[in-house]
């Protein structure tokens, strides 16, 4: 159970995965400490927290190039491949530990060049009781989940152990956590906050999409139909080649978009969803959504946007945001699934909002501290 009354010190933060989210994480709260730059940020101060108040004390990954080093140096460790854009990042004293492969680790992706894809590390992975025992012993109030697309038991074992640890739950993937009624139920009772699931970019993909058809609704214009094609070069596009990894993420994000179309659209009306891999695009993601709707008098119109955006980056001042009201909703003894937070910043939240609504309960929640 969270001790009542803000804190003041830094952010205690576990790391569950160390690729190209945790790097572009690790880099932007290397680049704000002991600044006062609110550049790029939804929020410069969460309670009494900047974007550099947050220290890693923990880290987990599987891949060899990463176990055993400095988290600041690990982040750079291939496959990583996103924007080096503070390369001075200073050691943060914690190690990266070898964690549970479990299903984090497609098949398919042995069959692609190192520099692509994961390398297990030969080591003893943990058990659950270790994993405890080392947040426990990092002092941890906040863990984000970073796994792969697809690594639904692995999600579920470092859920299990933040509940058993006391640690606030950031599920940055879509592996339905907070969403799921049975996991919100065992963080409840647990006392333990949880923000999840599935992190909305910045200015990705699907806020924009969300945005778009909103804008048709709201100005009476009938969506008939309406498509997303993303294609990207990182581990996260070339770990979904694997379909049945998909699932989750494609419902996600098209969960997303139908939660403000108004009248859902049926099935065969809509695709929301990562698309192809192309290897030389690296961390750059491209985004092709495309609108087909009627207007007044059965008049119809199409809209086309073409989106090009740096695609880790692009969710790091989000996920501070979200490290930072974890922080808040622990210390004032919140249980299970933070709502607004979520529904604000996560693409699949326990309970859909508009992004209007959904702002307007984040703000209030940071109010009524």
């Amino acid at each position: 159970m969270a001790d009542g009354g803000a804190g003041t010190g830094p952010i205690r933060l576990a790391l569950v995965g160390v690729g190209n989210c945790a790097s572009s994480l690790v880099q932007g709260i290397a680049r704000h400490t002991g600044r006062n730059d609110a550049t790029g940020l939804m929020h410069p101060r969460i309670g009494p927290w900047g974007a550099g108040d947050i220290r890693v004390v923990a880290a987990w990954d599987i891949d060899r190039r990463k176990v055993g080093r400095d988290v600041a140096e690990a982040i750079f460790a291939p496959p990583n491949c996103t924007a080096r854009f503070c390369p001075d990042v200073p050691a943060t004293g914690t190690v990266v530990r070898m964690g549970p492969v479990l299903d984090g680790v497609a098949p398919h992706m042995a069959e692609h060049p190192e520099e692509q894809t994961f390398l297990p590390a030969d080591a003893p992975e943990p058990d659950r009781a270790a994993v405890v025992e080392a947040l426990r012993e990092a002092g941890a109030e906040v863990m984000v989940n970073y796994l792969p697309v697809g690594s639904q038991k692995a999600t579920e074992f470092y859920a299990a152990c933040a509940l058993e640890a006391g640690v606030a739950f950031v599920n940055a993937i879509p592996v339905f956590i907070a969403s799921d009624p049975g996991w919100a139920e065992r963080f409840r009772a647990a006392g333990v906050p949880i923000i999840g699931d599935d992190i909305k970019a910045q200015l990705g993909a699907t806020i924009v999409h969300r945005t778009l058809a909103d804008l048709f609704r709201r100005r009476g214009v009938r969506l008939e139909r309406t498509y997303q094609l993303n294609t990207g070069g990182n581990t996260d596009f070339l770990n979904m080649w694997a379909r049945d990894r998909l699932a989750s993420k494609k419902r996600s994000k098209t969960e997303a978009v139908q939660a403000v179309v108004g009248e859902r659209l049926a099935e065969g009306d809509i695709h929301v969803g990562p698309s192809d891999y192309v290897a030389w695009q690296k961390d750059n993601k491209v985004a092709f959504i495309r609108l087909e709707g009627t207007l007044f008098g059965g008049v119809p119109m199409h809209l086309e946007l073409r989106l090009s955006v740096e695609d880790s980056p692009n969710s790091a001042g989000v996920a501070i945001d979200m490290i930072r009201l974890a922080r808040l909703a622990r210390d004032r003894g919140l249980a299970g699934p933070v709502e607004g937070p979520a529904a604000f910043l996560c693409k699949h939240p326990p309970r859909q909002m508009t992004d209007e609504e959904a702002h307007a309960a984040t703000e209030a929640f940071l109010r009524d501290g």
